[in-house]
């Protein structure tokens, strides 16, 4: 995990980034800003707290030439020469606005930063962040006139008048947009750590393929991501290649693999297939669909990869293993699957469980 203080802050420059789709414009500063110690520290805080998954990425080029990566070309220059920070970011802004095609992105506040001795992996390097903040919110701010204190001895109460006035600020504990470039790899279109708070698809697009233009870092975190994904989607499609598989199997399935990524520290395909899959049959037709799924993402899954907790704890959410019943009963399946019998009867459809100990909660 990457590690900064907020004397790792060496120079920010702030620009103005308007929406080109509606003609705003942009304001581009005439100077980097002047930062004091406290200001160093919420800075710090404001721009390095939202960076917590372990997820990278690289800029990149579809033709491989990252020069015509603009965010490369000009994180080159400052890399090569953190004086040309102020110059450069004037570029990135411009780059930056020239992406804002849609009229439902919105304008903001645009820092570029410059961040000396921070540590990724336990390697120190420098790094470079690009920050947007596109929404303000309402902050009120106390004013209070002359005070007058009571003369009287032993009485240390005052009186004086007060009232409110509203501002319209950052909340530093809400970054919108973020991104963050560290001088390692080069070569590969550096190491980029991301962040974007909006859900919709057009700020996706915008801020991660339009302006960084970025494609996912294949680490340890890609390969478990990935792995885990074919899987759960191999499980989804085992009713379409064995009639006797159930709800409750696939459900099983899912709960073992969920078990295995948790529980080991290295992923091996042999020991995954034996502990897992089991069955020879199975194993074979997974290794058939892991070669499709392959080629038609056009990935590389590795036979052997150290396990990323992260990755894992993102992927286990959407394996699920709850059997919906009509409107009626949910049957969450956490363990083995041969405690459940499924039958039918003039009633209907019926679930046996086998059960020692029963709880209410």
């Amino acid at each position: 995990m990457p590690i900064f203080d907020s004397q790792s802050i060496q120079s920010v420059v702030l620009h103005r980034i308007g929406n080109k789709a509606v003609d705003e414009g942009y304001v581009l500063s005439k100077s980097p800003l002047q930062i004091t110690d406290q200001l160093q520290d919420l800075l710090a805080r404001y721009f390095i707290t939202p960076f917590k998954v372990e997820e990278y990425h690289n800029l990149y080029d579809e033709d491989n030439q990252l020069d015509h990566n603009e965010v490369y070309r000009h994180c080159s220059n400052i890399f090569a020469n953190p004086e040309t920070l102020f110059e450069e970011s004037k570029q990135i802004a411009v780059h930056l606005y020239d992406q804002t095609l849609n009229a439902n992105i919105k304008g903001g506040d645009f820092f570029v930063v410059y961040f000396d001795q921070c540590q990724f992996n336990g390697q120190e390097t420098s790094a470079i962040g690009l920050f947007k903040s596109e929404n303000k919110e309402a902050f009120l701010k106390v004013q209070h006139g002359d005070e007058e204190w009571s003369r009287n001895e032993g009485d240390n109460s005052g009186m004086a008048d007060y009232h409110l006035e509203v501002h319209q600020g950052i909340n530093i504990n809400k970054l919108d947009k973020g991104a963050l470039i560290f001088n390692l790899e080069e070569e590969n279109g550096y190491i980029v750590s991301v962040v974007d708070a909006t859900n919709r698809v057009t700020d996706a697009a915008y801020w991660r393929d339009g302006f960084l233009h970025l494609q996912q870092r294949q680490d340890e975190y890609y390969q478990t991501h990935e792995v885990m994904r074919a899987y759960k989607e191999f499980v989804k499609e085992m009713p379409n290649m064995y009639e006797d598989v159930t709800n409750t199997v696939q459900a099983d399935l899912l709960n073992r693999s969920v078990d295995y990524f948790k529980k080991n520290d290295n992923f091996v395909m042999e020991d995954f297939a034996e502990q897992v899959l089991q069955q020879p049959e199975v194993i074979e037709s997974f290794n058939e669909y892991r070669q499709n799924y392959e080629q038609e993402n056009d990935i590389q899954l590795q036979d052997q990869f150290e396990i990323n907790d992260s990755a894992v704890k993102k992927q286990a959410r959407s394996f699920k293993s709850v059997i919906k019943l009509d409107k009626n009963f949910h049957i969450y399946v956490h363990g083995d699957s041969q405690l459940i019998e499924q039958g039918e009867d003039d009633r209907g459809k019926f679930y046996k469980v086998y059960y020692k100990e029963e709880i209410l909660s």
